[in-house]
């Protein structure tokens, strides 16, 4: 931009000379051009400082790397590059055998599980039954245990042996101890009837849970897409064996987002980076236009400034400069042009700051943006 300055500069001085006859000597020579240079080294160091401008600038756009969560054999891919897609439409795929298997068998256990709960409830109920039984026997070998013992404790011919006596007691000791287990029976019962999680039996919790487990893997043989948006650059095909390794993405997903540019521009352009100033951006693909936009915001990180736990100490051996990462939201809609993501652009921002030297930026700007209809390439 300096070069379009000096070059107009220079055109200005000789139409000045040629129109005004000025002599060319020692005194107009000199004049002409230490002017120049105060002049426009003022206007370039206020233009520079508060009006912004670089040309490490391109478009961004947010992808998501698309992994499954299960492991199979692709079937299907239905989808194409660059189409359009909803979010929910399928992407792809996997084998579901094994998986509709699987959710087979959960159902067939769960099954089975409710049926025990059944099974066990009847089994506690005759628990129970067996010791209201044994505890009638008990009371009846108690009671006539108690009878032959009173009868022989009255004094006199006792009207019973002491064998006798101890053949009722050991019947009452034995029904105790029948009903003493009977109880220990029951209880087990009881336990394993009423063992509940959230007002369920735990067995039938567990392989309902199992079941969901298998059919959510049986959903996620179907994958689909996460927003609007679509698939670029896709290589994957039927019979490729996908596995669920983040680092091993099957296809990746462009999400339908308005285009933002990402700038990036010297530190010393710090304090004049206000969000919401104006912004205007060309591209090289684009000569000859200019697309308004504002300043979104500064990121708040640079990827020099990062810290990670690791097995190294922190060094200041190497430079840790870096530019600082504008992001320019676009008012134009850019989607007629048919622009790559990606794609380099120049972005100028014009601040509050000295706001009469923007339009020197302004025209430079344009200027630059004509130039890019001059290019050669194999020339």
């Amino acid at each position: 931009m300096e070069t379009l300055m000096i070059l107009t500069y220079t055109a200005f001085c000789y139409a000045v000379f040629k129109l005004f006859k000025i002599p060319l000597n020692k005194w107009t020579v000199p004049t002409a051009v230490l002017g120049g240079v105060v002049m426009i080294g003022t206007v370039v160091l206020l233009m520079n400082y508060n009006h912004p401008y670089t040309k490490v600038a391109r478009t961004a756009v947010v992808t998501t790397p698309i992994v499954p969560l299960v492991k199979g054999r692709v079937t299907e891919v239905p989808v194409a590059p660059n189409v359009p897609l909803k979010a929910g439409d399928v992407l792809f795929k996997i084998d579901p055998t094994p998986y509709q298997a699987a959710v087979n068998e959960q159902k067939a256990a769960l099954a089975k599980a409710i049926q025990n709960v059944k099974i066990d409830g009847e089994a506690w109920n005759q628990a129970k039954a067996g010791v209201e039984r044994a505890r009638t026997e008990r009371d009846r070998a108690k009671t006539n245990y108690d009878r032959y013992a009173e009868a022989n404790s009255r004094g006199g011919n006792a009207p019973f042996s002491e064998a006798q006596v101890q053949n009722k007691r050991d019947t009452y000791l034995s029904a105790e101890a029948k009903l003493s287990a009977a109880e220990a029976v029951e209880r087990s019962g009881k336990l394993k009837f009423e063992s509940q999680i959230d007002g369920e039996n735990t067995d039938v919790a567990r392989l309902r849970a199992m079941l969901s487990n298998a059919e959510f893997n049986l959903e996620q043989t179907v994958v689909r897409a996460p927003t609007d948006g679509m698939v670029t650059q896709l290589i994957l095909r039927p019979g490729v064996i996908a596995v669920p390794i983040p680092l091993k993405p099957v296809m990746v997903f462009v999400h339908a987002e308005k285009t933002r540019m990402l700038a990036a521009f010297f530190q010393n352009y710090m304090q004049r980076l206000d969000p919401g100033s104006e912004a205007e951006v060309i591209y090289s693909a684009l000569p000859g236009r200019i697309f308004k936009g504002k300043l979104d915001y500064i990121l708040p990180v640079l990827a020099q400034g990062q810290l990670q736990a690791g097995g190294n100490l922190l060094s200041m051996d190497k430079p840790v400069a870096g530019r600082v990462i504008a992001v320019i939201a676009m008012d134009d809609d850019m989607s007629s042009y048919n622009l790559p993501a990606g794609i380099a652009g120049e972005v100028a921002i014009y601040t509050h700051h000295v706001h009469h030297v923007a339009i020197i930026r302004k025209i430079l700007f344009r200027m630059k943006s004509w130039q890019n209809y001059i290019f050669g390439e194999g020339h």
